[in-house]
């Protein structure tokens, strides 16, 4: 019998962040309740995400990051999703049905069904995959740029999130070959009249973390009356806690960052502070993070700065 995988994306239209395709191959497995996930309610379509990975024979996923959308153009980005995710498949499809249209350069056998996400149920599963792994995405992208509020409208060019962009200027995830965006481009002077240098290094560093598999827990965490820890992320089962240092383009040096002691005993009574008020218990790290802003920015991790709980 010939093994079917259905693909669809989310995130062509919006101004910021990824654009993500997936691939999935059901092999007979039935679930109620399949639609296009645009049908959906937030609620549905993620109970429908577990089942789907549960009960579908394989699932892959592919995406695509705003720096490469730029590079490519978003048609180009969203084929080369599609292509990593039927790559990642298990197994490999005889047929790959896709949403819209044929996908060119594809070394499986595939064809194109306008309006697929409503007529073929493994497009269905695909779009809701993709989909729920998206609004995931963006809704942690909401914890670095809460002015945003990318968890409500997805990054997509809602008037609220237009003007929101016109006061704030673009962040690090929005598609600056979008007009919209390419019109709202910060520039160091503005980040520095406007005392952002320092919020958009964190937002930098948030970002790479995200890149890197961090889950972000929290931005400019207030521990009174020891200060703020800039990030809190977690991987792997780890707790993270992140200090960072931003360096302006014409304050460059090496970008290195210095913990002096004072700081550092201010960053140990912060954490435990933390710990004890949120009553975690589980393995922890402080790492530093060095961001030099420029054309290009330059990032720099300094991983297991020693702490010593003993005050």
């Amino acid at each position: 019998m010939a093994i079917i995988a259905g693909v669809d994306e989310a995130g062509r239209g919006p101004l910021a962040g990824p654009v993500v395709a997936a691939a999935v191959i059901l092999d007979g497995a039935e679930i109620e309740g399949l639609r296009d996930s645009k049908k959906l309610t937030p609620k549905k379509r993620e109970l429908l995400f577990e089942e789907i990975q549960s009960a579908a024979s394989s699932v892959g996923i592919g995406i695509i990051n705003e720096t490469e959308i730029d590079r490519l153009n978003i048609l180009a980005a969203t084929h080369k999703a599609m292509q990593m995710a039927l790559g990642r498949l298990n197994q490999k499809p005889s047929l790959a049905l896709i949403d819209g249209y044929q996908l060119p350069n594809q070394i499986i056998k595939n064809e194109g069904i306008v309006k697929g996400d409503t007529k073929v149920k493994e497009i269905m599963a695909a779009s809701i995959i993709a989909k729920v792994t998206r609004d995931r995405i963006m809704q942690n992208y909401d914890i670095i740029f809460p002015e945003f509020e990318f968890a409500k409208h997805k990054g997509y060019g809602t008037k609220s999130h237009i003007e929101t962009l016109i006061k704030f200027k673009a962040t690090p995830i929005h598609r600056k070959s979008f007009k919209p965006v390419k019109q709202n481009l910060p520039s160091i002077k503005w980040l520095a009249e406007n005392k952002r240098i320092g919020k958009v290094g964190e937002q930098l560093a948030a970002c790479r973390l995200m890149n890197d598999g961090h889950w972000i827990i929290g931005m400019n965490e207030n521990c009174h009356p020891y200060g703020e820890i800039d990030i809190i992320s977690e991987k792997n089962g780890i707790l993270i806690f992140n200090e960072v240092k931003t360096f302006a383009k014409e304050q460059i040096g090496s970008p290195e960052l210095k913990i002096d002691m004072p700081k550092l005993k201010k960053l140990e009574k912060a954490i435990y502070h933390y710990l004890g008020t949120n009553n975690i218990q589980q393995d922890i790290r402080l790492d530093g993070i060095a961001v030099t802003l420029g054309k290009k920015y330059r990032l720099k991790k300094f991983e297991g700065i020693e702490l010593n709980f003993t005050h």
